[in-house]
């Protein structure tokens, strides 16, 4: 069965609603062994195409990946990006913002680890957690230092919604391919996984209380995702639900859609001029006569 990368695509203006939205699928796969190939040719498909963005040096990519704990951020990360040259790629997680970090506007410390051309860049975690934890938390708002103004103002969320499709526009015009990713978890598979970590001594270091604390925020973050996804999810930087309950599927699913991604791109490495040709005529020529 073929991934169709625009079956998981909110398209712009769309109002989102979670519920409609599959937390898992059929699998595309049907044993451990055919994941594991299928896997394994996306990976490879895309550390070549990763190698002709390198090369091309017009385009740098910016992956968002944002989820619920437990969703399976870090494995998808680890697992697609497997045979990506870490030379041209970078992953940056974003924690709680550090003191010197809330001296500055919301989007300073992401953007300051943008992506060059020819670069690829992953968020796990990213700028859309000021529109998320936030919003479901009004204290980190109020602990931000902005002016009553603006922190108390009912239009907060929508003004940060511009702010960010404001950026991604910027971005997207001047070469950066921006795809966000919401792995969309059931809070059935979150309650087995958070037992999972409690259960083996080997993962227990995964498990933190505030994960559970935050579990009590469900509905509150389904809904903060929902008006997220409608906000912000545009022809330039398009938001991907991702079923997340199964997490061989979730990888194939995101490989696909980067791939994809990259596939349009209508890349090529560059051309050779007449005189670096002959140059290089000149060079072979010296090596056999050696």
């Amino acid at each position: 069965m073929k991934i169709n990368s625009a079956d998981f695509r909110v398209r712009e203006g769309d109002d989102v609603d979670l519920r409609k939205w599959p937390t898992k699928l059929e699998p595309f796969y049907k044993s451990k062994q055919q994941y594991r190939k299928l896997l394994s040719e996306h990976v490879a498909q895309l550390s070549e195409q990763q190698q002709l963005l390198y090369a091309s040096n017009r385009h740098a990519i910016l992956l968002i990946f944002q989820a619920m704990d437990a969703a399976g951020k870090d494995g998808a990360i680890k697992h697609v990006m497997s045979g990506v040259n870490p030379q041209g790629c970078q992953v940056f997680s974003f924690k709680h913002p550090s003191a010197a970090e809330l001296e500055h506007d919301f989007l300073w410390r992401t953007t300051r680890d943008l992506p060059e051309r020819g670069r690829i860049g992953i968020f796990n975690r990213s700028y859309y957690e000021e529109v998320l934890i936030a919003r479901v938390h009004p204290e980190i708002l109020r602990s931000e230092g902005l002016p009553d103004a603006f922190a108390n103002n009912n239009t907060v969320w929508r003004d940060r919604y511009r702010s960010i499709s404001n950026l991604e526009r910027h971005l997207s015009s001047n070469g950066t391919r921006i795809v966000k990713f919401f792995l969309h978890l059931s809070k059935e598979e979150q309650r087995k996984r958070f037992l999972e970590r409690i259960d083996k001594p080997e993962k227990n270091w995964k498990f933190s209380t505030a994960d559970i604390e935050e579990r009590k925020y469900w509905e509150d973050y389904m809904q903060a995702y929902e008006k997220c996804l409608s906000a912000t999810s545009t022809t330039e930087a398009p938001w991907y639900v991702v079923p997340a309950d199964d997490k061989k599927n979730a990888r194939l699913i995101v490989s696909q859609i980067f791939s994809d991604l990259l596939d349009g791109l209508k890349m090529s490495y560059p051309k050779t001029s007449d005189e670096r040709h002959h140059e290089l005529l000149s060079i072979r020529k010296q090596l056999l006569e050696e």
